[in-house]
């Protein structure tokens, strides 16, 4: 399952997504700030041979994306080759779609990593 280009780009970046929120920026910020990256995985996606692209789905008013996505955005600065792009998951019903939760369920966050191919 892959997404084009053009509209993977038309995603929010982590921090345009933090600065659009209109709730829970500080919990997601204090979240940020708690994060411990394991050394391991860092060093593991520093090595990879090119940049994954991570689609995430998300809603500010969700907790488990207050709890979850401040770790990829922390993951996302150190590694330095993750693109992540944030989209809406209520504005992008069509992306909810492909990755529904035990078929059925419109959890999120969601995360989906892609390389160049």
């Amino acid at each position: 399952m892959s997404i084009t280009r053009e509209r993977f780009e038309s995603g929010l970046s982590y921090q345009a997504y933090k600065e659009a929120m209109t709730r829970n920026r500080d919990r997601v910020e204090a979240n940020e700030r708690r994060v411990v990256l394991d050394r391991e995985t860092v060093r593991a996606l520093k090595s990879l041979p090119q940049p994954l692209n991570v689609v995430v789905l998300a809603e500010d008013w969700c907790g488990d994306v207050i709890a979850n996505l401040p770790v990829l955005g922390r993951l996302s600065e150190e590694v330095g080759t993750l693109n992540v792009r944030i989209f809406y998951r209520d504005q992008n019903l069509d992306l909810m779609e492909r990755w529904l939760n035990q078929g059925k369920f419109q959890s999120i966050p969601v995360f989906a990593f892609f390389d160049e191919r």
